[in-house]
């Protein structure tokens, strides 16, 4: 399949099958996304996998905290609300998705139980987690040098039929991810990618997000 091809048939997977993900392949996926591009080739870029009992620590304390109230925590700035045609784009796939799986815009039981299943990653059997070391900060080159690697991850995972969903939620809670996944604090979390094998059957699978023309975002300067 030619890249454009492959690129495209790409989506979020939300949903995963009760089936384990081997170190070995984890570490394929891994070597395959490192060549991605970074600054200067600094490779500013660190990954933790976790699975197992680790990860299901990391659940239950993201899914308590937020229940609890407690407020977010992440190790650098971030802006939680988007505004604009970005906060469209948010809206229209979260329309998309509560669609298909049946959330009506008055049912808070069913939004919640949505809501936490990004705190829980997704139940995804592997979750990995992207940090840079916090001497770099401030950190913008970083960043995008740990976004070039994931979105390598992504794509190396789903040419293995295995699903990812980049998610924010999972790492709202950074001071138990840190704790669970041994992350040294000396290291920002900036993100975690849930993995796994997706189930078919789960309707949010079939979700595909979509993506501006080119006219939107694109500016050609100098071309005849």
């Amino acid at each position: 399949m030619k890249f454009t091809e492959f690129a495209k048939s790409r989506k979020s997977a939300r949903g995963f099958l009760d089936k384990p993900i081997s170190k070995e392949i984890v570490d394929q996926i891994i070597d395959a996304a490192k060549w991605a591009p970074s600054s200067y080739n600094t490779q500013t870029w660190r990954v933790h996998a976790v699975a197992g009992e680790p990860l299901n620590k990391i659940r239950q304390g993201n899914t308590e905290n937020t229940l609890a109230g407690r407020p977010q925590v992440r190790d650098f700035p971030y802006k939680e609300e988007y505004d604009g045609v970005h906060r469209q784009r948010q809206i229209d796939v979260a329309v998309q998705l509560f669609d298909i799986m049946g959330i009506e815009r008055h049912d808070k039981e069913k939004r919640t139980d949505w809501m936490l299943r990004g705190f829980r990653q997704f139940d995804a059997p592997v979750s990995l987690v992207l940090t840079y070391d916090k001497a770099l900060e401030p950190a913008a080159i970083s960043q995008f040098s740990l976004g070039s690697l994931a979105y390598g991850i992504v794509l190396a995972a789903w040419e293995r039929g295995i699903g990812c969903v980049i998610n924010g939620q999972g790492i709202m809670q950074s001071d138990v991810v840190h704790e669970h996944a041994n992350i040294p604090h000396d290291q920002a979390i900036m993100i975690c990618i849930a993995m796994g094998y997706p189930d078919a059957d789960f309707q949010a699978n079939s979700v595909r997000s979509t993506r501006a023309d080119n006219s939107e975002f694109v500016t050609y300067v100098g071309f005849e």
